[in-house]
């Protein structure tokens, strides 16, 4: 039996890379999956490609309405019976210098970044069947920060502080929460930072999305390997891990 037999978890940002690695790692653990994103066609598709049977959904949210999350949710703890984990993975950037960035565009960013986690968080503390994990998907982008991003690192910047918020807060109730901060994964958001930076930088993409990885490790980070590490954080091992953000970055970031 897995770390996380039976237990059903819902995945934000449902169609992306990293909820895919996340997504197998729950499975290879036991566990039954609720993956969470605005796009019906492209969850349901990323749910179907899982080949997991019915130990797997695609469900459509939108992070930024507490509304359509806690309905999500809902339908999700319906469905399979219960709700035990929660992963906030859903997450946008918008690239460009901070002289450029617009307050439309800064508002995007906290909205999916920040205000989606906490909604999603506090619709799943209402639902969970016997308390409850929450993993967080920060950045060392919040720890470090890094140029032409400066609201997506400060969103991810108050997804640490919040992890630690709500961590202190909700321990009285049998949720632990903690988050993770990668950096250098293998995903399409990558490759967009590598396609911005390239004819700036006066290199070729697929050049420099290819030395965009962490320098100890020499590759990049899998989406899996993301997910394998999400997946303890969610199981009973972690319970004395509490409100901590865990760089997953190869060893980029040394605190």
């Amino acid at each position: 039996m897995g770390i996380l037999q039976d237990r059903v978890i819902a995945v934000t940002g449902g169609a992306g890379g990293i909820a895919r690695g996340i997504a197998e790692a729950i499975l290879e653990q036991g566990g039954r999956v609720g993956l969470m994103d605005l796009d019906r066609a492209k969850v349901e598709a990323a749910a179907k490609g899982l080949n997991a049977g019915d130990r797997v959904v695609g469900l459509v949210s939108d992070v930024t309405d507490p509304d359509s999350t806690g309905a999500a949710l809902a339908e999700l703890k319906n469905r399979m019976g219960r709700l035990d984990g929660l992963v906030n993975n859903a997450g946008i950037v918008r690239l460009g210098p901070a002289t450029e960035t617009t307050a439309a565009g800064l508002d995007l960013e906290l909205a999916v970044n920040v205000k989606g986690v906490f909604l999603a968080s506090q619709a799943a503390a209402k639902l969970f069947t016997n308390g409850g994990s929450i993993v967080n998907v920060a950045s060392n982008a919040g720890k470090v920060g890094y140029r032409n991003m400066a609201g997506y690192n400060a969103s991810k910047a108050a997804v640490i502080n919040l992890t630690r918020s709500l961590a202190l807060e909700w321990a009285e109730k049998g949720i632990n929460v903690n988050a993770v901060c990668p950096g250098g994964v293998a995903t399409d958001m990558l490759k967009s930072v590598a396609d911005f930076l390239a004819p700036r930088l006066a290199q070729d993409k697929e050049a420099l999305l290819g030395t965009m990885h962490p320098a100890q490790l020499g590759r990049h980070v899998q989406p899996i390997e993301v997910g394998r590490v999400v997946a303890f954080l969610l199981s009973d091992a972690a319970v004395i891990i509490r409100g901590q953000s865990i760089n997953i970055d190869g060893g980029d970031t040394p605190y």
